[in-house]
């Protein structure tokens, strides 16, 4: 799965279809013209990535397959783990996060997250005390181990990041969120655009093109809500 984040999808226009590839042919695989010199509808779009590397994001929810999943990958079946960004996403960020031997704080393995940005980057205030923040909740006895045991249920990963960003809510005289409004707005929308890009990844993979037809009148997708602290 390494090796798909490498490869961009490209998008053109050529016949009344779109099509969606990993490079541009010589030839459309739809018609059989030739594409080179040849004058395309639009020109060719590289369509990201949903994932990012948690490490390079600065004061984020991060979700990423569970480390014990071998292929780390978003497949729909398998658990996913969760964790919250510092500010040192410039240069190599630490990522908090809720375990069975308590909080750990990460510098590798979250390399392909889905990312939720909770700051704004002119958010000053926020900004200068996120860090401490983190440091100060993640030693509570809360997610001590001698103190409080693991519940895959009801005492986890999520409830160490939402317990922060409700602790951070208060702090800022925000009302707090429920684990499902949280999940529903935030987190859901992004896991679907990562299920689409997956499953176009893979159908590029099997069988080189994937062609749709062309809408004149194409709707853009609703956006994701940004982060929380807006």
């Amino acid at each position: 799965m390494e090796e798909q984040s490498e490869r961009a999808v490209i998008r053109f226009s050529h016949c009344q279809k779109e099509i969606f590839c990993f490079c541009l042919p010589e030839q459309c695989p739809c018609c059989g013209e030739e594409l080179r010199g040849s004058r395309l509808q639009e020109a060719p779009v590289s369509i990201p990535s949903p994932l990012t590397n948690g490490h390079k994001t600065s004061c984020c929810l991060l979700v990423t397959p569970a480390h014990d999943n071998e292929d780390r990958d978003f497949d729909g079946t398998s658990d996913l783990h969760t964790g919250i960004s510092n500010t040192k996403g410039g240069t190599q960020g630490v990522v908090y996060n809720y375990t069975p031997g308590g909080v750990c704080r990460d510098q590798t393995r979250w390399e392909r997250c889905i990312s939720v940005p909770l700051v704004r980057p002119d958010m000053f205030h926020l900004l200068a005390q996120w860090d401490q923040y983190l440091d100060r909740f993640s030693d509570g006895p809360m997610w001590d181990p001698a103190w409080n045991r693991f519940d895959e249920d009801h005492h986890n990963c999520f409830s160490f990041c939402l317990g922060f960003i409700n602790g951070v809510l208060a702090v800022e005289g925000r009302s707090p969120l429920s684990r499902d409004s949280f999940a529903h707005t935030f987190i859901l929308p992004r896991m679907r655009k990562v299920s689409k890009y997956t499953t176009l990844h893979q159908h590029i993979q099997r069988h080189q093109y994937y062609v749709v037809d062309r809408q004149e009148d194409q709707q853009e997708e609703t956006p994701v809500k940004p982060g929380l602290f807006q």
